[in-house]
């Protein structure tokens, strides 16, 4: 069904586009545009996730991205305290 296109999925929503399998070598693989790299992001690796009957090509997700920025503008605001003591009433260290 979905065989010689790639899926590319966004904010819940599927659009789809048609490309073609090239030759590369002894195997086959596809070209993406730099239109398309840019826009998800896509480095020097993607991730393949194998359904039943398609393949999902996704970004290697960076968890931990622009968590430097979030805690300077945290900081900033104000919201960054402890939400709890650093030590509980019944602990005793001594």
């Amino acid at each position: 069904m979905f065989r010689n296109h790639v899926v590319i999925t966004y904010h819940s929503k599927i659009k789809s586009m048609k490309i073609s399998v090239i030759q590369i070598g002894n195997s086959k693989g596809i070209r993406l545009s730099k239109t398309l790299l840019e826009k998800y992001e896509i480095g020097d690796q993607v991730e393949l996730v194998m359904e039943s009957d398609h393949i999902l090509i996704k970004p290697i997700a960076k968890p931990r991205q622009n968590w430097d920025e979030a805690f300077e503008v945290m900081h900033r605001n104000g919201d960054d305290k402890l939400l709890i003591d650093s030590v509980f009433e019944d602990e005793n260290w001594d």
